[in-house]
């Protein structure tokens, strides 16, 4: 038996034994709890202290929520503000560079349009040059077509000739297409005194030879074309000097006129013998250059010869010059003996003027004993009155 208190317990009853026996392991199992629950107390510490920091990281982590939510807040209407300058700076860009834009598309439209009518312009020069063209061609083959005709040929030196020394010469001192003596009519004949005389031109143009030599292919052909072209100025020089170079009338030599450079640059480069055969039948040949400097040349000589005609007539009137001016110089001595008596006159004019004035003045102031003393007699003194 077992006595707790009033209750007496029989352990020989199961059911004691069965109570007892349950409650001992209940009272285990509570030991056990409790040994649990320290256990789990001491294991939980840690976890408390953890859940503990976790508490405060997670307050941390709240408050800078809170902060990176005002941030947040700060920096979107730092943003939208930043946006808003952003939005306007762009707005003012957008204008200026539209109005640039604008000021440049305009300026670029008047660029263009002065471009484009400038490039009119020179479209426009560029159809008048190919018209010029167009007719300065036309202009060749009708020159080509002169100079295939020897008559038109003959006609375009003779042309060339009259320009030439229309310029170079006064007009009184050719003619041109001159008939001589023996009834044969140079080109142009220059009068110029004698010596050397008159001295005729005649324009020849031997092109054909000159362009079959120019054209010449082969040594053959070049040989033929030389031997044409030394025939036709060897004929030409010989006609000249027959025609035009008359003894008395004219000067003893003439010229021969080529109106072409080329023939002339070959005549000289090339055929010297027959400049020199020119040169011996008094026939000098001349380009329009070269004859431009001869015709100067005379152009000297005519001046020269007018002066020379002059001078009789020039000393002539240096003889009258002379004697007007010595008619001058007496006249100048006559008038200068006039000049010195009526200088004289004048001194003694202005003597009598003086001596009548003091003689004057005297008068005026009764001073008759000075009048007498410059005239060498006595003065008269009146009588005394009674009583004085």
């Amino acid at each position: 038996m077992i006595q707790i208190g009033d209750t007496a317990l029989d352990l020989s009853n199961p059911l004691v034994l069965a109570a007892l026996a349950l409650m001992a392991a209940v009272l285990g199992l509570l030991f056990l709890s409790v040994l649990s629950a320290r256990r789990a107390a001491k294991l939980a510490e840690p976890l408390v202290y953890q859940l503990a920091q976790v508490g405060q990281r997670v307050q941390a982590l709240s408050d800078g929520q809170e902060r990176l939510s005002g941030g947040l807040t700060h920096v979107s209407e730092a943003q939208a503000q930043s946006q808003t300058a952003m939005l306007q700076l762009m707005e003012r860009r957008l204008a200026q560079v539209q109005s640039q834009m604008t000021e440049n598309l305009q300026g670029s439209a008047r660029r263009t349009a002065q471009s484009l009518g400038d490039l009119q312009q020179r479209l426009q020069s560029i159809d008048k040059a190919q018209d010029n063209i167009t007719k300065l061609s036309g202009d060749v083959l009708s020159l080509q077509d002169i100079l295939s005709n020897k008559q038109t040929r003959g006609a375009f030196g003779e042309i060339q000739l009259t320009d030439i020394v229309s310029k170079a010469l006064p007009k009184d001192s050719y003619d041109l297409q001159a008939t001589l003596s023996n009834g044969k009519r140079a080109d142009c004949l220059i009068h110029l005194p004698n010596p050397p005389g008159p001295i005729a031109i005649d324009s020849k143009f031997p092109l054909e030879a000159y362009e079959q030599l120019r054209r010449s292919e082969t040594a053959e052909q070049a040989t033929r074309a030389a031997q044409q072209l030394r025939l036709s100025l060897r004929k030409h020089i010989k006609d000249i000097s027959e025609r035009y170079i008359i003894e008395g009338e004219t000067a003893d030599g003439a010229l021969l006129f080529l109106p072409s450079e080329a023939v002339y640059a070959e005549l000289h480069a090339n055929f010297r013998e027959i400049v020199r055969e020119g040169f011996a039948a008094r026939v000098w040949i001349v380009s329009p250059t070269t004859c431009m400097a001869t015709l100067n040349t005379m152009r000297a000589i005519l001046k020269d010869a007018r002066m020379q005609e002059q001078a009789g007539a020039i000393r002539k009137e240096l003889g009258l010059l002379y004697a007007d001016v010595d008619r001058l110089g007496t006249r100048v001595e006559n008038l200068d003996r006039h000049f010195g008596q009526a200088s004289k006159d004048i001194a003694e004019i202005k003597i009598s003027a003086d001596k009548a004035g003091r003689r004057a003045r005297r008068l005026d102031n009764f001073d008759f004993e000075e009048l007498a003393q410059d005239a060498g007699q006595p003065v008269m003194r009146l009588a005394e009155t009674p009583g004085e």
